[in-house]
């Protein structure tokens, strides 16, 4: 009766000891290609990896791998996360040219923002009304932008479209790869971790980056010149998805999804654009540091620059309307939702 009487309490006990908490504990892998002592790592990534788990209770563990410490490269991350190697991905849009079609739009020159934020708010926006189908294959939990790209060379000064002309320089999508071509130089359609290599070999004169990125990847101690297009609009910027694996996330309990619909969406966008808008200061004040002599791009230079490069938004159009889709109202689109940011931040 005794024995009995222990196995009937123990039964009893264990749908406490196995409750929901317990069974519902959730390990997700999130994977990068930028490194670990990067500030975007350290001061966006992990930080939001550690908030999704203390606004879980703990139910939710991130573990974060950068420098593509789970393999693969980074045009591939992706896929990476579409198909389910990885739960969770950040990537560069770009990586993948013609992969994002309707994004694309944002990388135009001139058409973004100088600011970060106000473009990962335009981009949010537009891509809601837009670019659904670019997205369907991950549950979408970011959509950002830096700030105001530049371009950093070696012994060379850029300030007229002309300047550019014969230069090998690094790009990190098609769009500014068409861009730069128009102009004369030889683009170079590089991911960002081979930066370094690419520039103390030779193989790219310069890279265009925002000055956010510049510390982690040494062009400050690669470069000694950058060029810097003034005004409120930038002369490209790149698309940042941070995307999770359709199926990690329909699995999770609703209470947990929801956790991470909190943590992600519109606020993260708008997060990570302000995070690009601080950090391009400690970027300016690397290069500045090392004697670096900054180039600005103002007036009848910039006119010229802006004439010189509106082709590519014209073949732009032209390419999308082929396609399928009203190319001009795309463009459009993106302008109106920039401005109303812009206007409004």
């Amino acid at each position: 009766m005794r024995v009995a009487t222990l196995t009937l309490a123990l039964l009893l006990a264990l749908p406490c000891a196995s409750g929901p908490a317990a069974a519902q504990e959730v390990t997700l892998k999130l994977h990068h290609f930028l490194p670990a002592v990067g500030i975007e790592h350290r001061g966006w990534i992990e930080p939001w990896a550690r908030g999704v788990e203390a606004a879980s209770g703990g139910r939710i563990k991130i573990e974060v791998y950068p420098s593509m410490q789970l393999g693969g490269k980074a045009p591939q991350l992706f896929d990476q996360a579409k198909e389910g190697v990885v739960d969770i991905a950040w990537t560069l849009a770009g990586y993948t040219p013609g992969r994002f079609p309707r994004l694309e739009v944002f990388e135009l020159p001139f058409l973004a923002s100088d600011k970060g934020e106000i473009t990962s708010k335009a981009l949010w926006a537009y891509a809601q009304e837009h670019a659904v189908e670019d997205l369907k294959d991950v549950k979408v939990l970011a959509i950002s932008a830096h700030g105001k790209g530049n371009l950093f060379v070696k012994d060379k000064v850029v300030v007229k479209p002309a300047d550019i002309a014969g230069l090998k320089i690094r790009v990190p999508s098609r769009t500014i790869n068409d861009t730069l071509a128009l102009l004369g130089a030889l683009p170079q359609g590089i991911p960002a971790p081979g930066v370094p290599e690419a520039l103390a070999k030779g193989v790219v004169d310069g890279v265009m980056f925002p000055y956010e990125v510049v510390p982690a990847f040494k062009v400050h101690e690669l470069t000694n010149h950058v060029t810097e297009w003034m005004g409120d609009r930038a002369l490209y910027t790149a698309v940042f998805l941070l995307v999770m694996n359709k199926a990690s996330y329909d699995k999770l309990p609703a209470d947990l999804r929801k956790v991470m619909d909190d943590s992600s969406g519109l606020a993260l966008s708008v997060e990570a654009g302000q995070r690009w808008d601080e950090w391009d200061q400690l970027g300016r004040d690397a290069v500045t540091s090392k004697g670096g002599v900054v180039t600005k791009v103002d007036g009848a230079d910039l006119d010229a620059w802006k004439a010189a490069t509106a082709p590519v938004i014209d073949k732009w159009i032209a390419d999308r309307t082929a396609a399928g889709d009203d190319g001009a109202g795309l463009v459009a689109a993106a302008r109106a939702r920039i401005a109303q940011f812009a206007a409004s931040p």
